[in-house]
Formats: C-alpha cells, structure tokens, sequence
C-alpha cells in the first residue's frame, strides 16, 4: 500500500491512522489523537488548540448520551 501520509503521522511502530482504524475511533477521538501527534512537528500550539477543541465537542456528546452520575464517566 502507497503512503500518502506526511512524516509526522508516521513516528514509532504504528502510523496514527493505522492506530485509529485499529482502536475503532469516532471521529472525535480520531481526532484528538491526530492532533495531539502531530503539533510537535507541524502547528505547535495550533494543533493542540484544535485538539482540545475536538475533546470539549466529544465531553458535550457525552454528556448528552451519558450524563455524569456521582463524578463517573
């Protein structure tokens, strides 16, 4: 299979798409993952913005499909 991925999704044993697809991800938290691997190599500060982002939009679906109940999860 052809790579079409820049370099800073393809660190260490596993490329972070590879790792998403094989972690059954939302798209959410694919996310979240993507940002968070990549802002050391590519936008700094940007990425992780975005990613925090993505985690406040996946922390408000939650709680609306699974409200908090005495500070669980």
């Amino acid at each position: 299979m052809n790579k079409i991925s820049p370099d800073y999704y393809q660190k260490g044993n596993i490329e972070v798409t590879d790792f998403i697809i094989d972690q059954s991800m939302s798209f959410l938290e694919g996310n979240i993952v993507k940002y968070l691997c990549r802002y050391k190599e590519k936008s700094g500060i940007e990425d992780l913005r975005k990613a925090r982002w993505y985690i406040d939009k996946l922390i408000d679906e939650r709680m609306k499909t699974k409200p908090l109940k005495e500070g669980k999860i």
